[in-house]
C-alpha cells in the first residue's frame, strides 16, 4: 500500500475507492477506527466462513465493538470486546462456543495483536 499526504491526514487508493486517514475524523478514518474494524471484520468472516462450512444457516451477524484506549500511553488501544450478535442460526450455544475458539484462532487480525491488545469475544443467538 501507498499513503500520499493530504492538507489533513493521509489517502490511498484501493480497488475499493479512495480511503482518506485523519486524525480529525471530520477528514477521514481515524487510525484506531481502522484498527479495531480490521480486527472485528476479519472475525466476522471467519466466523461466517466457519458456519457456511459447517453448513449452519444463518440470517445475520451483527458486530458491536467496544475499545478501551489509554490516554497515559499516547492513547493506545488496550482492549477490544468484540459482541457477535448471530440472528437465524439453529446452532446450540456449545456448538457456537466452538466457532467462537476456530474464529479467534484463524482471525489474522487477532492474531497479529494478541501479544499486545487483550481481545474478548462474546456472543448471543437470537432465533
Amino acid at each position: 500500500m501507498e499513503f500520499k499526504m493530504k492538507e489533513v491526514g493521509f489517502y490511498t487508493e484501493t480497488a475499493n475507492g479512495r480511503l482518506n486517514i485523519a486524525g480529525d475524523e471530520n477528514y477521514g478514518f481515524r487510525p484506531f477506527q481502522l484498527l479495531v474494524s480490521s480486527i472485528a471484520v476479519c472475525s466476522g468472516g471467519v466466523m461466517r466462513k466457519i458456519l457456511e462450512k459447517k453448513r449452519i444457516s444463518y440470517d445475520d451477524i451483527h458486530i458491536k465493538a467496544d475499545v478501551e484506549r489509554n490516554p497515559d500511553k499516547a492513547d493506545k488501544v488496550e482492549k477490544v470486546h468484540l459482541h457477535f450478535t448471530i440472528t437465524g442460526a439453529q446452532i446450540e450455544e456449545h456448538q457456537m462456543e466452538k466457532i467462537m475458539v476456530l474464529t479467534r484462532k484463524n482471525c489474522s487480525m487477532v492474531q497479529s495483536v494478541l501479544d499486545s491488545i487483550e481481545i474478548e469475544e462474546s456472543f448471543e443467538l437470537i432465533r
